[in-house]
């Protein structure tokens, strides 16, 4: 990689990083859609899946919000109902448009309770061909649950593995990895059970990314907050949960990178924005990297939720869409729990 190619990677992680916005996950596999399009009796076609999309990018002024947008293949390959490319909407709304590169997960065999992440194969040249697209990142999520025994030191180190050999072809190829670590919040854990796997396996993402020589300064995290398991009797406080997020990214994560963009994982939106107030009010100045939002579920559902399929909605469903954006917006400064009058 060049000194050119390095210098545009480094700007557009830190575009992606920019002060008071964070990232909108639009990357939900069809089968995914579909479900929460169940939900609502929204018939479950690619032509609603794309008038959902383009209901979201064209949501006007989301760009003061948001940074970037992770597509899903087949939104790439769609046109809007105006016959624009999605691409060069997000691009004309300063948005900076990315795309989900991993084909999902699958069991990892001979380790019970446990997942590998698939799509390394031919992603050499998927990734070149996004590149000439118009895309500008990329993102990968490897996952990890928290049970008896598991996660193990073999799924950790294949899953990061696996991560850091997507991130080393990613900037060959001309885009930003989003690195995605999940710890899924299924489960029983205690916070303190969370904190240890989240250590370990940050620890392991950084030990591979160094071993396949990823240059640091141009990639972005996208780890999961520390969190009791959703099952878990003792939920800690907003305080707690922020104080051991923050402490655990303090002990793994490299200063050179450029910032950290949280998944939501399931959290309730509220709280999703109020754990990330919580991180930025207390410690924001204090912190070697940005930390911000890349949420989807936590930012998409309400608007979801208004629209329901019909184009009627659609105007009340952006507002409410920009609604969600901007508190986000005000949690990555650190100022939407202590100035609520900016969130009407």
């Amino acid at each position: 990689m060049n000194n050119t190619m390095e210098s545009i990677l480094i700007n557009t992680a830190h575009a992606l990083m920019a002060d008071g916005k964070g990232l909108l996950a639009m990357d939900e596999s069809p089968p995914t859609c579909n479900k929460r399009f169940a939900i609502y009796d929204i018939p479950q076609t690619p032509e609603n899946r794309r008038d959902y999309r383009e209901l979201l990018v064209t949501a006007p002024g989301l760009g003061e919000y948001v940074s970037g947008a992770i597509l899903y293949e087949e939104t790439v390959r769609q046109l809007t109902s105006k016959g624009e490319q999605f691409v060069d909407v997000l691009e004309k709304a300063g948005i900076i448009p990315g795309i989900k590169v991993d084909t999902g997960t699958v069991d990892l065999v001979n380790f019970p309770g446990e997942k590998i992440t698939e799509g390394l194969d031919g992603l050499r040249a998927r990734l070149i061909d996004f590149a000439s697209s118009g895309l500008r990142f990329a993102k990968w999520r490897g996952v990890f649950s928290i049970g008896e025994g598991i996660p193990t030191d073999e799924c950790i180190e294949a899953n990061t593995q696996s991560l850091a050999r997507y991130a080393s072809l990613c900037q060959q190829a001309g885009l930003v990895p989003i690195v995605e670590p999940e710890v899924l919040m299924e489960g029983h854990y205690s916070l303190d059970e969370c904190f240890e796997v989240t250590e370990r396996v940050l620890k392991s993402l950084f030990y591979q990314l160094y071993k396949q020589r990823v240059l640091l300064e141009a990639l972005i995290l996208k780890p999961n907050m520390v969190l009791p398991g959703l099952d878990c009797k003792d939920q800690k406080s907003v305080e707690k949960t922020a104080d051991a997020t923050i402490k655990c990214l303090l002990r793994c994560v490299p200063a050179a990178v450029p910032g950290v963009a949280f998944l939501s994982g399931g959290q309730n939106g509220e709280l999703a924005s109020e754990r990330l107030n919580q991180m930025n009010f207390k410690y924001g100045s204090k912190l070697p990297w940005p930390v911000t939002f890349s949420f989807s579920r936590a930012i998409q559902l309400p608007a979801l939720e208004c629209w329901k399929g019909e184009a009627e909605n659609t105007v009340a469903a952006q507002t409410i869409l920009l609604y969600k954006a901007k508190c986000n917006s005000l949690a990555r400064k650190g100022q939407y729990a202590m100035d609520p009058q900016n969130i009407v």
